[in-house]
């Protein structure tokens, strides 16, 4: 082992300065190949704050599931609703505020989202996840029927904790609630099936 140390410490300076930059360029190229250009095709922090466009793969998404996304540092809900949700929304029309999303429509509902649906695909919500009262975060509630803090005919949709605010599965607020619009619908295109584009749409 002493002799080992000795030939360490007596190693010419350049031909060790060149082992160690071998070996940390050799750490770094593996970690490229594994992970090549992830960096040129996601958006930096600084660059989704300040809004720019966020890329979802949608293809594994299913029926009667939510997946979140930040998008200008809110979260942005992509519900994949099942035929029976959408079978809902006729049911929910006459409990709603804005059923037809009229109220502050190009701030909150894009044209192309004013609709029933509130989507470009009917199957498909793309909605900003936080209420229009106070700023909380409602939680989903899909489920159907009688539950706490929610009507006997329940048809499912979303619950504010905060104040009691309910909006159905299209992101439509309830009658009489604190919230005062709707759920906000982001610009949003579809790039293919499986890929959404938060952020942009074809008129940006």
């Amino acid at each position: 082992m002493s002799d080992t140390l000795a030939d360490k410490s007596q190693m010419d300076p350049s031909k060790r300065t060149w082992l160690i930059a071998t070996g940390c360029a050799g750490t770094v190229g593996g970690v490229a190949a594994a992970i090549p250009f992830v960096s040129t095709f996601q958006p930096s922090e600084k660059a989704k704050a300040a809004g720019a466009a966020v890329e979802v793969d949608i293809s594994a998404l299913k029926p009667g599931e939510k997946v979140t996304v930040e998008w200008r540092g809110k979260p942005v809900w992509i519900v994949k609703r099942t035929p029976e949700q959408l079978e809902s929304l006729k049911k929910t029309e006459g409990q709603l505020a804005d059923p037809k999303s009229e109220r502050k429509p190009a701030e909150l509902t894009p044209e192309y989202a004013r609709n029933q649906y509130r989507s470009i695909k009917p199957e498909l919500l793309v909605a900003v996840g936080i209420c229009s009262h106070l700023g909380c975060s409602p939680s989903e509630k899909f489920q159907t029927g009688a539950q706490p803090s929610l009507p006997d005919d329940w048809q499912g949709g979303f619950l504010c904790p905060c104040h009691g605010s309910t909006f159905d599965m299209a992101g439509r607020v309830f009658k009489n609630k604190p919230a005062p619009d709707n759920l906000e619908v982001p610009p949003h295109m579809y790039l293919s099936d499986s890929k959404l584009l938060i952020g942009e749409d074809k008129k940006a």
